[in-house]
């Protein structure tokens, strides 16, 4: 399942560092983890369970930078199932 644009735009954002954010989009409930720079890094997509944990899909982003520090890849890859 390949993210769509909605999502994108809400994942290009910077939030708090380190920090692991919590928001509805349409019928999904979004667990975000951000890095120490507060670039989401980690994203759990689905409903949340009685426990508070989100069950659906789990993507991980790559990052990389050259060595002026400028992005040169950014990608986000379906990692399988979330569940706790």
């Amino acid at each position: 399942m390949k993210l769509k644009d909605p999502i994108l735009n809400i994942l290009k954002k910077n939030y708090e560092p380190s920090a692991m954010i919590e928001q509805k989009f349409g019928r999904y409930d979004l667990s975000i983890k951000t890095d120490i720079e507060g670039r989401p890094i980690l994203l759990f997509m689905g409903k949340k369970d009685e426990n508070g944990f989100v069950r659906g899909e789990r993507y991980a982003r790559t990052l990389k930078f050259n060595s002026a520090g400028s992005i040169i890849k950014d990608h986000w890859e379906h990692k399988g199932k979330a569940t706790p």
